[in-house]
C-alpha cells in the first residue's frame, strides 16, 4: 500500500461519478492501475427528522493482513458529522499502515469539494490529515447520457452533504456541475448505444465546464496504466488548500476558442450593477447558457460579495462573505495567499478589489449579445457619482432591500 517513495505520507484520492456504474469504473481503472490501494467506500443516509445522519464505510483491496487491524471498525455504522467519522477512519488508517493509497468511493449525495474542504480542517488539538497524507487528483466518471439530462433538470431537489453536517438543498443540475467541478481527472464512459459525435459533444462540454481537468475517454477495453495519474500526488492538483479552491472570488478558468459548438463566454466589469437593469437584461443573456458561475459587486450591496451560479435554467445570487478593505488586518490574514494576490493585482485606490466576473458556458453562445446586455446594466458615470449612500436605494428586484446596517 506504499506510494511515492520521495515522501513519508500517504496518498489519499476521491472519486465519484454521476451513476454507480461510472464510479465503479473509475475505480477498476485506479485498482488496475495501483492493486494495493484500500478503497473505502461510503454511504450516507439523511435522517428525516433533521438529526445527524447515518454513513456506512466498507473497507476494500489493500494488503489483507493490515487491512484486517482496522477493516471490522471501519465497516460499521455511524451517525454523525460524516467529515468527522471519515477523518477518524483515515487517522486509523495511518496508524496501522505504511504510506497508505486510500480511495474514498463517495456516493452522489456528497458534494466532493467542500466535504474534502471539511475533511482536510484540522480540529482543535488533532494532528491534520496533511501529516499522514498527500492529495491524489479526485476522479469523476461522467455517463453521457445522464450528464446531459442532469444539467438540464431543475424541477427536483437533491440533497447533498458538503461543508456541514446536514444535508444542503440544490437543484440537480447545480449538482452534477458542482461534481464536475470538483474533478481533476473526468473518466467519460462509452459504451454500445453511444456515437462518437455524442461522446465527442460530452467530451466539449466537460472541456469547458472544467478546463482545468484531464478528459479521459473510456473504453470497455480500456487499461489502468491510463490513469497513473491518480496513484500519485501532483503539484498541479495540490496549488491551494481543498478550503482555498471553494473561495468564489477565485478567478473560474475559462476554455478559449468553439468546440463542437460549445463555447465559453467571460464578462468582467469594474463598476457596480443595477440590480434592476441586471434583471432586464436577463433574458438576453441566458436562454443558451448551460452553466455559468462567478461573482457580483451589487450597487444594493456594496460591501458585499455576491455570488453567482446557474445550471440549467436556474440561477442563484446569495451573500458570499465582504470584499478585503485596506486597513482591515484580520480579514487579510484570514484570506487565502491566492484570494490576497488577487486583491492586489486588481486593486483599485478607491473601490479595493470589487469587480463583477462571470464564466458563461454553453451552445452557440453570442458573446458580443452577452457582454453588451450586461455592460448595458452597469452603472452609468452620473449614477457612479451619486455614490455608495444613493446606490444603495435603488430598486432590487434580485436581491430584494438589505436589512438596516452598515450598508444602510
Amino acid at each position: 500500500m506504499s506510494t511515492d517513495a520521495n515522501t513519508g505520507r500517504g496518498l489519499l484520492g476521491l472519486v465519484c461519478g454521476n451513476t454507480p456504474e461510472a464510479r465503479g469504473r473509475v475505480l477498476d481503472l485506479l485498482r488496475c492501475a495501483s492493486p494495493a490501494a484500500l478503497v473505502l467506500s461510503v454511504s450516507v443516509h439523511a435522517d428525516e427528522a433533521g438529526r445527524y445522519p447515518f454513513v456506512q464505510r466498507l473497507a476494500m483491496g489493500g494488503e489483507g493482513r493490515r487491512r484486517a487491524s482496522f477493516g471490522e471498525a471501519l465497516c460499521q455504522g455511524a451517525t454523525g458529522d460524516p467529515a468527522v467519522i471519515i477523518r477518524q477512519d483515515l487517522d486509523t488508517i495511518a496508524r496501522a499502515a505504511t504510506r497508505p493509497h486510500v480511495v474514498l468511493a463517495l456516493p452522489e449525495n456528497v458534494d466532493a469539494a467542500p466535504f474534502l474542504a471539511a475533511l482536510w480542517r484540522t480540529p482543535l488539538g488533532r494532528t491534520p490529515l496533511s501529516h499522514h497524507y498527500d492529495l491524489a487528483p479526485t476522479a469523476v466518471g461522467v455517463d453521457p447520457g445522464r450528464l446531459l439530462n442532469d444539467l438540464r433538470c431543475v424541477h427536483r431537489a437533491a440533497h447533498v452533504f458538503g461543508h456541514h453536517p446536514h444535508a444542503a438543498s440544490l437543484t440537480v443540475a447545480e449538482a452534477a456541475a458542482r461534481q464536475l467541478e470538483a474533478a481533476q481527472v473526468m473518466v467519460l464512459r462509452g459504451g454500445p448505444g453511444q456515437g462518437d459525435g455524442r461522446r465527442e459533444g460530452c467530451r466539449a462540454l466537460l472541456g469547458h465546464l472544467n478546463p482545468s481537468a484531464v478528459v479521459h475517454i473510456d473504453t470497455e477495453d480500456g487499461d489502468g496504466p491510463a490513469l497513473t495519474a491518480l496513484t500519485r500526488s501532483d503539484s498541479r492538483w495540490g496549488t491551494a488548500e481543498p478550503v482555498d479552491r471553494l473561495d468564489v472570488v477565485a478567478p473560474v478558468v475559462r476554455r478559449r476558442g468553439v468546440d463542437h459548438g460549445v463555447a465559453s463566454v467571460l464578462w468582467r466589469s469594474r463598476r457596480p450593477l443595477h440590480p434592476e437593469r441586471l434583471a432586464e437584461s436577463l433574458p438576453r443573456v441566458m436562454p443558451s447558457v448551460v452553466r455559468s458561475r462567478g461573482h457580483l459587486w451589487m450597487a444594493t450591496r456594496p460591501r458585499t460579495i455576491i455570488s453567482w451560479r446557474s445550471a440549467g435554467r436556474h440561477l442563484e445570487l446569495h451573500e458570499a462573505g465582504g470584499w478585503l478593505e485596506d486597513g482591515d488586518t484580520a480579514a487579510w490574514r484570514a484570506a487565502s495567499p491566492q484570494r490576497r494576490t488577487l486583491a492586489s493585482w486588481y486593486w483599485d485606490d478607491y473601490y479595493g478589489e470589487r469587480r463583477n466576473e462571470i464564466v458563461f458556458t454553453g451552445a452557440d453562445l453570442d458573446a458580443d449579445r452577452l457582454r453588451a446586455a450586461l455592460d448595458a446594466a452597469v452603472l452609468a458615470d452620473g449614477e457612479l457619482a451619486l455614490g455608495i449612500e444613493s446606490w444603495t436605494r435603488l430598486p432590487d428586484p434580485l436581491l430584494g432591500y438589505p436589512a438596516p446596517g452598515p450598508e444602510g
